[in-house]
C-alpha cells in the first residue's frame, strides 16, 4: 500500500514523520511523496496556534473528499490536547496522539483487517520516558532533523505546547550517537538537533544540553552541527562556554523572544527579561565569530498597549536579528491567558505584524548588503529551475550558485556577488 503524509508544525513533527514513515516501510508499506495519489495519508498536525488547527481540519477534509475510499489518519499535536475535538472530525479513519505515534503500523493494521474507525490518544504523564523510534534517513533532504528532547515544563500563558507534549523527556546519549552513526554512515554531513524546549535537554536524565551537542560535534562524517529554538534562560555563561568548544557547531542561534517589553513577557510568564536577553545576545556574539541570531516575535498578547509594542519593536531593531518570525497572538482554549483581560481586534494585531515585519526586513537587507565580497562554505542542497543550485552558509544564509552540476551534499567555497528579490544572497564558486 502507497503511504504520504501531509506534515504541519516545527521540525520535531518532521522528524516523528520521518520515524513513522520508517517504521511502515518495515512492514512493506511504500511512502510515496505528496503529488501522487496514496492509500493512506497520514496528517501529522501541529497545535500551536488557531490557525493550525484550522489547518489541519481543512486538510483532513480536503483528502478524505479527495478520495473517500482513502484512509485518512490524523496524528500529532492537536488531537493530543483537543482528542474531543479530533474525535469530532469524522473525515479522519484513525486518530491517535502524538504520545501513541509508535503504535500507527499496528493501529492501521487493525483498521485494514476491521474497518472500524479507530481513536487512540494517551495522556502524558509525569515521569514519562523519551520515546519513539529512531531514523537512518530523512527523505528528500541533504540535512537531518534528529528529535533528542520533547515535552516542556515552562506553562507559558499563553501556551498550550505543555498539554500537547508532555514533561520533558531526553533521548540518551548513546541512542543518540548510535542515530547519528547511522546518519552518517547513509551521507548526511549536517544535523539538526531539535526538541520541544531543546535547551532543556538532560534535566531529566542527568545530563547536560553541551553533552548533546558535544556527541554530534564528536561523529565522524558530519561536518555541520545546528541547533533549534532555545529558550533564552537556559544560555548560561557556563553553557555558552561549553558549546563553543564544539567546532563544527555552526554559529546561528534561534533564541525565542516573544516580546521586546518587560511588562509583556512578565504576564507572559516567560523567564527572563530583556536585560537578561540583551546580555545573551552580546555574549553569543563574543564567542562565536559570524555569529546571526534570529528569533520569534508574537505582537498583539493580551494587553499589549501602544507604547509595549512600539518597545517590543524598538529592543528587535536594537538587537538587530538577521531573521524575524512575526506572528500575531492566538487565544489557545484552556490556558492561563484565555482569561486575562485586555484581548485585541484582529485588525489591530494585523496592523502591529505588518510593522513589525517591514522593519526586521529592513535588518535583513542591511545584513545581506553587508556580505557582498565575502567568502563562505555553503553545502548544496538543491537545484531550482532556472539553473542555480542553492544551500547555506554555516551561520544559515541561503545562497545561490551557478554551476555546471554538482552532487546535493557537496561542500564548495562561494564569493558572495549580489542579492536578490527572494530572500537569496548570489555566490560564485571560488
Amino acid at each position: 500500500m502507497k503511504v504520504k503524509f501531509y506534515t504541519l508544525g516545527c521540525k520535531v513533527n518532521q522528524y516523528e514523520s520521518q520515524a513513522i514513515g520508517e517504521s511502515l516501510k518495515k512492514r512493506g508499506y511504500e511512502i510515496i511523496d505528496g503529488k501522487e495519489n496514496a492509500d493512506v495519508v497520514i496528517v501529522n498536525s501541529c497545535t500551536v496556534t488557531a490557525e493550525s488547527d484550522r489547518k489541519t481540519r481543512q486538510t483532513v477534509r480536503r483528502f478524505k473528499r479527495q478520495n473517500p475510499s482513502g484512509i485518512v489518519v490524523l496524528t500529532g499535536c492537536m488531537p493530543q490536547a483537543y482528542p474531543d475535538k479530533a474525535k469530532e472530525l469524522l473525515e479522519a479513519d484513525i486518530v491517535l496522539g502524538n504520545k501513541n505515534n509508535k503504535d500507527l503500523p499496528d493501529i492501521l493494521e487493525g483498521y485494514l483487517k476491521y474497518g472500524s474507525r479507530a481513536f487512540e490518544v494517551t495522556e502524558h504523564q509525569t515521569g514519562d520516558k523519551f520515546g519513539g523510534d529512531t531514523i537512518t534517513a530523512f527523505e528528500e533532504r541533504t540535512r537531518a532533523y534528529i528529535k533528542i528532547q520533547d515535552g516542556c515544563n515552562r506553562f507559558c500563558s499563553y501556551c498550550v505546547i505543555p498539554y500537547a507534549r508532555g514533561r520533558v523527556r531526553s533521548k540518551p546519549l548513546d541512542e543518540l550517537k548510535q542515530e547519528l552513526e547511522h546518519l552518517s554512515a547513509n551521507g548526511y554531513k549536517e544535523v539538526v538537533l531539535v526538541g520541544i524546549n531543546l535547551s532543556s535537554y538532560g534535566s531529566d536524565i542527568g545530563h547536560t544540553f553541551p553533552e548533546a551537542v558535544k556527541v554530534a560535534n564528536d561523529t565522524d562524517g558530519i561536518l555541520r552541527v545546528r541547533l533549534g529554538s532555545l529558550e533564552p534562560d537556559h544560555l548560561t555563561d557556563e553553557v555558552i562556554e561549553e558549546l563553543s568548544k564544539c567546532e563544527k557547531l555552526c554559529p546561528q542561534f534561534h533564541i525565542s523572544l516573544q516580546s521586546g517589553c518587560d511588562s509583556t513577557l512578565k504576564r507572559m510568564n516567560r523567564h527572563y527579561d530583556t536585560a537578561d536577553y540583551r546580555r545573551l545576545c552580546k555574549k553569543l556574539r563574543e564567542c562565536f565569530k559570524d555569529c546571526t541570531l534570529t528569533t520569534d516575535i508574537m505582537v498583539g498578547f493580551a494587553g499589549e498597549s501602544d507604547e509595549d509594542f512600539k518597545t517590543s519593536l524598538e529592543f528587535m531593531q536594537e538587537i538587530a536579528f538577521e531573521k524575524v518570525h512575526v506572528f500575531p497572538y492566538s487565544v489557545r482554549k484552556g490556558t492561563r491567558a484565555e482569561k486575562l483581560d485586555g484581548h485585541l481586534d484582529k485588525k489591530v494585531k494585523e496592523e502591529r505584524c505588518k510593522l513589525m515585519i517591514e522593519k526586521a526586513e529592513e535588518i535583513r537587507r542591511s545584513f545581506f548588503t553587508a556580505q557582498i565580497g565575502k567568502t563562505y562554505d555553503i553545502i548544496i542542497e538543491s537545484q531550482t529551475s532556472d539553473g542555480y543550485y542553492t544551500g547555506h552558509t554555516a551561520n544559515y544564509i541561503p545562497v545561490k550558485i551557478k554551476l555546471p552540476s554538482y552532487l546535493n551534499g557537496s561542500l564548495v567555497n562561494v564569493k558572495i556577488t549580489a542579492i536578490t528579490d527572494e530572500d537569496y544572497l548570489i555566490g560564485e564558486i571560488i
